[in-house]
This record gives structure tokens, sequence and C-alpha cells, in this order.
């Protein structure tokens, strides 16, 4: 296949720079550079590609398919659905309007993405291997080795059914099955590819579970590698995520909030709620409990903050002018917000408990303090050493801070920055905050979820208990789906068995265990 399109580039550059090129030709040529790594290149060639045909699927495809690789998700859909409005039946269009909404975590859509693929090609094995990893993450053991058997029967190489799969069996509780599963397929593959960083975390889990610590780690270290090389691109010149916050915590120390209202002494009514912490520190957890209940609307890690975090935290005097804001100035920001949060429910939030969960949203405290000051703060706080080893090992969607997850003195910095962030925007904001220990919540469920409630007022209910039905039916797009989905699961000390590879980092970690109770 390879072969084919090098031949076809070299035909279709042949016939453009003899001036006879068609739209076809700047797109073969465009997939080419796309392939080799050109991605401006290959970009600009599709471009003009669309210029000469503005119905030039496969021009369309290829553009959409750079956007999502650069994280822009919102235009490679948009491409997507010009693609799919000009040939309905493309296969690959809908396949790649798949690939853009398992990327922005809407695995609903993306599983029908999918099966249109299949409508149009009923053998398509990238579209059962897409279908396998959805019924991988979601707990659908059988549809999930229907749909990669049929995608490994199409094609016997292909790495995401060999991931799902190797998934399945791992929770179904085969572990070795699924090493034996990965092991050949990561030897097949030479280079640094989300494929490959994708088995090698897969191979990572195998291995913990098999008590392996050492194949494991190398395994985790390998595929955040892979992820780090796959993006260097993407990331170059750009500062590491944890110098953002630093900045932020900068400007909250330059803020005058002397003038501000404090929090109000009751909740909200009907509540508001922002589920706050750090990767991997229970955050879905609490959300899906909090979701449990009647009358409640989760938020699942959605930018609803967005217009004030682009005016205020863009720039190094920001946060200085948004402290000096008077009410009739917040009002467009505190509107734009209720806005997306409409948007992200697909209803009207009114009426409803709100529960807004993103752990990483503890950089906009400064915000949330003006904005919402009858809002709740739920801080999750977990064993440092379990928060930065998890996010170590887990795979992450491309996002700023999962970069800094690619070696563990990056995640150590970036947490130790997200605490002294926090620790400052609690000592000098009005917030009502109530903190929530992790292994209290897996350990004293019914006492813990009991105190939330009493300071978010909401009413207490066995309801929470079956926190995992309500994942199982709203669905998780977090890296927590796995966990949440099967019940209460104590997660304390898993980083045990690394201590030897968390020892470089400790000094960085060792004050906020001393400070957090878990030394």
């Amino acid at each position: 296949m390879a072969e084919d399109l090098e031949t076809a580039a070299r035909a279709a550059a042949s016939a453009l720079n003899a001036g006879r090129g068609t739209a076809a030709d700047c797109t073969t040529l465009g997939w080419h550079r796309a392939v080799s790594g050109d991605h401006a290149g290959a970009a600009a060639l599709f471009e003009r590609a669309l210029q000469m045909n503005p119905r030039e699927v496969e021009a369309m495809v290829g553009l959409a398919g750079l956007h999502r690789a650069a994280g822009r998700l919102r235009d490679a859909a948009l491409r997507c659905d010009a693609a799919i409005a000009a040939a309905p039946g493309y296969a690959e269009a809908w396949l790649e309007r798949a690939y853009v909404m398992a990327a922005g975590g809407v695995m609903d859509e993306a599983r029908r993405c999918y099966t249109e693929v299949i409508t149009c090609a009923p053998g398509h094995g990238a579209a059962h291997a897409g279908l396998a990893a959805i019924a991988a993450r979601e707990g659908e053991a059988e549809a999930g080795r229907h749909h990669a058997r049929a995608a490994l029967a199409s094609d016997p190489g292909n790495t995401g059914a060999t991931a799902a799969l190797a998934t399945i069996e791992l929770e179904a509780g085969d572990a070795t099955l699924a090493r034996d599963l990965v092991e050949p397929a990561i030897a097949r593959l030479a280079n640094p590819s989300p494929e490959r960083m994708e088995l090698l975390h897969v191979l990572g889990d195998a291995c913990n579970r098999l008590r392996d610590a050492a194949e494991a780690y190398t395994a985790y270290a390998r595929a955040k590698a892979d992820f780090a090389a796959v993006h260097a691109a993407t990331f170059a010149g750009r500062p590491p995520h944890r110098e953002f916050i630093a900045g932020v915590a900068e400007g909250l120390a330059a803020m005058d909030v002397s003038r501000w209202p404090p929090a109000h002494p009751k909740p909200a009514s009907p509540p508001h709620l922002f589920v706050l912490g750090y990767p991997r520190s229970g955050n879905t957890l609490l959300e899906n409990v909090l979701a449990s209940l009647p009358g409640t609307a989760a938020i699942e890690e959605m930018p609803t903050l967005r217009e004030t975090e682009l005016a205020f935290l863009a720039e190094p005097e920001g946060l200085a002018r948004f402290a000096g804001l008077d009410e009739a100035a917040l009002a467009p920001y505190r509107t734009a917000y209720w806005q997306r949060a409409g948007q992200a429910l697909g209803r009207d939030p009114g009426g409803l408990a709100l529960i807004d969960m993103d752990p990483l949203k503890a950089i906009r405290l400064p915000l949330i303090a003006r904005l919402f000051p009858a809002a709740r703060v739920l801080l999750v706080r977990r064993d440092p050493r379990d928060v930065v080893w998890s996010c170590f090992r887990t795979s992450f969607a491309l996002s700023n801070a999962a970069m800094d997850f690619t070696t563990l003195e990056g995640a150590a910095r970036h947490y130790d920055a997200m605490m002294r962030l926090t620790e400052a925007a609690l000592a000098q904001l009005p917030l009502a905050v109530h903190e929530v220990p992790y292994h209290r919540m897996v350990q004293q469920f019914d006492a813990t979820t009991q105190d939330i409630c009493a300071f978010a007022d909401l009413p207490w209910s066995e309801d929470l208990r079956r926190f995992d039905r309500t994942a199982r039916a709203r669905g998780v797009s977090t890296a927590s789906a796995r966990q949440v989905r099967r019940g209460l699961f104590d997660g304390t000390r898993q980083w045990e068995p690394y201590a030897a590879y968390l020892e470089p980092v400790m000094p960085i970690l060792a004050p906020w265990i001393e400070k957090l109770g878990y030394a």
C-alpha cells in the first residue's frame, strides 16, 4: 500500500509540475505528505485541492485528520460534516468523524459513526476495531470480542483491534493472554506511533496485574516516550503547562480581592458545585456519585469558563483586570458560562443541581470565586505518590497537561505547581470549600458522602451507592471510565510497587505528602 501511494504521489507531482494537475492530484500528493510527516505541506495541498474542486471529499477528510492530530477537534468535525454532506456514502468521512468524536470523548456519537462506516462498507476493519475499542472501554466483552475478531479477520495486523481484545481479556482476569496478544504486535512497530503507544499501555497494565513492576514500568515509560515523540511538533516551542499554572499563581498573588463579596453562607438553590482537585484523584468517582441523585446534572471536563479564561488568564495582567470588574462587567461572563453548561448538557440546567467536574479547573479558582460566590467547591485529595504514578501510567488524550505527564519528573513538577496554586487560592480567595480525601471516600463511603451532601445542601440517599449504574448509563469519557464503571474500588497505595522509580521525585512530593497527611 505504501508503494502504491509512493507511485501515485510521483505521478501526481509530475502532473502538477507540468501544469496539468487536478484536485485529485493535489489530494494524492497531500496524503503522501501527511504520511511522511509533513503536515504543513499536506494541509497546503489539501487546501489547494479544495480551491480547484470544493467538493473534493478526500481532501476534506485529509484536513480533518490533520486538525484532529493537532487537537483542533471542532475544525476537524466541521471538515468531516462537509465531506459527509457532499458524499453521504463515503465510508472514510464517517470513519474520520468517528475518530474525532472518540478523541473528544463523545463515545455515543463515535459509536454511531463507526456503525455508519460498516453500513457503507460491511467488512471495514478500522470501523470494527473502533467499535471493539469502545466496547472494551464500556465493559461490553462479547460485543468487543465480536468486533475485534471481525477487524482482525479483515486486517490481521490491526493494532486497535489487538489492543481492544487484549483489554477485554485483561478485564476478564487473563493478564497473561493480554500480554501475549500485544507483545508480538509491539515488536512489529519499529517507530513511535499512537498505535504502539496504545499497545504499550495495555502491556504495562498486563504486567502490573502480573505483579511484574519492572516490565510494567518499562512499558509505561516507552508509551509516554512515544506520546512525547508523536506530539513533539504540535508542542514545539510551547512552555510546559506547569509554567502556565505558575503564571496564574503569580497573577493571583497580585490580585486585590478586598472588595469582593464573601462566599455566600448558604449554597445556591439549586446547588452549583465544582468538583476539582487533580487528575487521577477520584474526581470522576465523586462526579458520578453525586450524579446518582435525582435533580442533578453533571458536566465532565468541559471548558465552561472558556470566555473568561481567554479574557483574563491568557496574559500576565489579566487577573488584575478581572479583580476590578463590577457586577455589570461580570454579567456577560456568567451568561457565557451558563450557555456553555447548557450546551454541554444538551438542555437548560435551570432547576437542576449542577455538578461541574474538571480536576484542572483548580487553575480557574480565581474566576470561580468572583463569578459564583454561592457555588460550593469539592476539592478531592489523594496521596501525591498515587496521583503522580497514576498520571504517568495512564493514557490521556492530547492536552497541554498530558505532555507534562510523559515523565515522572514532569508529572511531579506539574502536581507541585497545581498544589501551590490551589493552596494560594484557598488562602486568598472567598471560597466555600470542602476537602474530600479519596481514601476516606472509598473506605468510609456513607459517612463521607453524607458530609458532602450536608455541605452541598443535597439530600443524601442510598442511590449514591449505585454510582456504577449511573456511570454506565451516562457514559464516562475520562481515563477513569473502567474503574468507575466497576463500582467502589480502593485504589490506595498503588504506588508502592514502584517506589524505586518514584524515589528521584520524592523531594518534590515530600512536602505535599506531609501536608496532606500521607507521610
